[in-house]
């Protein structure tokens, strides 16, 4: 079996994935068969764009060149419910929303309302009503409670572990690599190098596994560099470690670019498209996993309702959340909408943040990975009963 070197060495000293890459090394099947999967959109996704509330008799109005034309037309909206649609780039999402596998939460964002990317950035990780409110995610102080002993079942996807998936539970790691395929003899070298210090010995053993598990996640992508770090790309290898019997079930994907404040028409057609290839390949490949799934799309916050005066939008505040998987209840709007008038604009510029994303979180912990509602307010989104949990949006499979 052939290894990367760069899987290998990252691995023995920060994640490991579970699989046996030498004999005696056995681990048995993860705790739950559900998957969650995160994919953050850094720079604030323009949400007017994305989900187009064609029908508002502001939106052409106020969005002028930005507007997506009504369905049908030149540049249309895909219609989702006769007053919603998609930008025509979401191909990929439309049947998933017909079929009642996509839901779609307009208007919403943190309770952050600054304008700083990395403080909004910091409140969605971070779970806390604050920027650097604590320094672990809500997503890695939620592992500690999925009761999987030393199996890790968290998954970072890219080249640095997002502040999310960062605290005291170890999570896997995975991101392409350029770098030559280490032998079997030279893991064996290493081997009995080690054998004799428990500490490195352990910390290669844990690499083996997760290069075990990694290997073949490449295969039938084409060819993957350092610096291959397209959505696709990512969510294919999400995708493939996810079926796993005995892989992670909860994973984190980033995907950076989604600051318009120029041409924002050209560079967010180009990144939407990404989105779409990135999701459909990720439902592709998860195959059978996917009844059992959810995905949540979501971005830091969202962009100015106008225009300005380089063509394309500043910082705003409310945004939207995509939801979707087999373990979904969609074709569905859920959560408030404030509509585009000026007297609803927040600060007279922004969508209206009406809705809270620890109100969607919370959801899919409770109802999809059956954590405690408890220990959900106490220890992972503290302040945060105020933000109440949606009804009906998970289906029970």
């Amino acid at each position: 079996m052939k290894i990367s070197r760069r899987d290998l060495l990252k691995t023995a000293g920060s994640a490991s994935v579970l699989a046996s890459a030498s004999p005696g090394l056995v681990f048995a099947a993860a705790p739950t068969n559900k998957r969650f999967v995160t994919i953050i959109l850094r720079g604030g996704m323009d949400a007017l764009t994305a989900v187009a509330p064609y029908a508002d008799p502001n939106y052409a109005r106020l969005r002028s060149f930005l507007s997506l034309g009504k369905p049908g037309e030149t540049n249309g909206a895909i219609d989702l419910n006769g007053y919603f649609g998609l930008d025509p780039r979401l191909t990929a999402l439309a049947p998933l929303y017909k079929k009642g596998e996509l839901a779609i939460l307009h208007a919403a964002t943190t309770n952050y309302r600054g304008r700083s990317h990395f403080d909004g950035q910091n409140v969605l990780e971070n779970g806390t009503p604050k920027p650097y409110g604590v320094d672990s995610g809500w997503l890695n102080r939620s592992l500690a409670l999925m009761n999987a002993g030393e199996q890790r079942i968290g998954l970072s996807v890219g080249h640095a572990v997002p502040l999310m998936m960062r605290g005291k539970t170890d999570v896997q790691t995975w991101a392409p690599s350029a770098l030559p395929k280490a032998e079997g003899d030279f893991l064996d070298r290493l081997m009995r190098v080690y054998e004799s210090d428990p500490v490195f010995e352990h910390a290669l053993k844990q690499a083996m596994k997760s290069a075990a598990l990694s290997a073949g996640v490449t295969d039938g992508m084409g060819k993957v560099n350092a610096r291959s770090t397209s959505l696709k790309i990512m969510a294919e290898a999400a995708g493939k470690l996810l079926t796993k019997s005995n892989g992670p079930r909860v994973a984190v994907i980033e995907s950076g670019g989604w600051d318009t404040h120029a041409g924002q028409h050209l560079l967010l057609t180009n990144k939407l498209k990404e989105l779409n290839e990135g999701l459909e390949a990720l439902q592709q490949h998860l195959g059978e996993a996917w009844r059992e799934t959810v995905i949540v799309v979501v971005s830091e916050f969202g962009r100015t309702v106008a225009a300005n005066g380089t063509r394309g939008t500043d910082h705003g505040t409310g945004g939207l959340a995509f939801i979707l998987g087999g373990s979904v209840k969609g074709g569905q709007i859920i959560g408030k909408w404030p509509g585009l008038d000026e007297k609803h604009q927040f600060q007279g510029r922004d969508l209206a943040p009406v809705n809270d994303y620890r109100s969607l979180f919370k959801t899919v912990l409770h109802e999809h990975l059956g954590l405690d509602e408890g220990k959900i307010e106490d220890a992972i989104f503290p302040d945060s009963r105020t933000a109440q949990m949606f009804s009906g949006l998970i289906r029970k499979v």
